[in-house]
């Protein structure tokens, strides 16, 4: 019993993370004629200072990145932050969006598979078939669509700048934890962007953004960055990366709940297989036993300042 209601209680912010993320999908609709880089960029930067803030006001240490640290960090922001809007954006010019879904939806076999290796250890085979079970339900939820070669490739990227945002953040997670990567990935999210902005736009054309524009924005920065991010690393440094990707199904759940809220209609009976199916594939994958008997790895706290200057004389 105790082992239960420790999965669902580090398991909770994945899920509510993931909610947060669906629902992104309707309120991105009002931004499709607004410029990509420079309102991504406005979304990143209100983020940051957001982080920064709640951060100073729970008195959490965000630490400086070093060495390596850079690296990783400076990949998440790349790929899971700029190259995935742009593979979207991109990839909806020459595909359906179900296609560019279904193929971001593939995701947990990905984390499953690789996951585990970055964490030290062997992939879990719960996890591993509980992952096809998930996307087989997100597939049916999101529906197919009809796409070209181009369209393929960006599908193939979005779903690799997917995996990234999450597989890049395993090697620092440990030092940094959900606070630190999230803080970091964001404002150098935001400075990729803005380089953008000034290279490809003009940011003047944020002048033309309307309110309802500026509230998607906002609700972007806000909850599907700020809180999401936060709630996202936190899960995955808790239960594993592997564990943790099985939440994606989640995603297109709340996409599809958010739709009927928003006056989309009542979803049909494929849709409503696929929730069955994504909820018995996390069923399957979450359900505490051996596979979830080793521990992903927890964050480590910062130093104190005395062992810094012990480390720093010896070196």
């Amino acid at each position: 019993m105790k082992t239960t209601t420790t999965a669902l209680r580090d398991l909770a912010p994945g899920i509510a993370g993931m909610a947060l993320v669906g629902s992104s999908v309707t309120v991105s609709r009002s931004l499709v004629d607004a410029p990509l880089f420079a309102v991504q960029a406005v979304r990143y930067a209100a983020a940051a200072l957001l982080l920064l803030a709640l951060a100073r006001a729970a008195r959490v240490p965000v630490l400086r990145p070093r060495g390596r640290e850079w690296l990783w960090l400076a990949g998440i922001a790349a790929t899971g932050l700029v190259l995935f809007n742009v593979a979207v954006v991109r990839g909806v010019a020459h595909a359906e969006p179900a296609v560019i879904a279904v193929a971001v939806a593939s995701v947990p076999i990905l984390l499953g598979l690789i996951g585990p290796f970055l964490e030290g250890r062997r992939p879990s085979r719960q996890v591993m078939l509980a992952a096809p079970v998930v996307v087989a339900g997100a597939v049916l939820v999101e529906g197919t669509g009809r796409t070209d070669a181009a369209g393929v490739g960006w599908a193939v990227l979005a779903l690799g700048c997917e995996a990234a945002f999450t597989l890049l953040a395993v090697p620092v997670l440990r030092r940094h934890g959900a606070w630190g990567v999230s803080v970091h990935a964001v404002w150098l999210g935001a400075l990729m962007l803005a380089v953008l902005t000034v290279v490809f736009e003009r940011p003047a054309e944020l002048g033309s953004l309307d309110g309802t524009q500026w509230a998607a924005a906002g609700y972007l920065a806000v909850m599907v960055t700020a809180v999401a991010f936060l709630l996202w690393y936190r899960t995955v440094a808790k239960v594993g990366s592997g564990r943790a990707g099985l939440l994606t199904g989640i995603a297109p759940l709340a996409a599809a709940a958010a739709g009927v809220l928003t006056g989309g209609g009542v979803p049909g009976p494929a849709v409503w297989l696929g929730l069955a199916v994504v909820i018995a594939g996390l069923a399957l994958g979450l359900r505490p036993g051996r596979a979830s008997a080793v521990a992903a790895p927890q964050p480590t706290p910062a130093p104190a300042p005395r062992t810094d200057r012990r480390a720093a004389a010896s070196s």
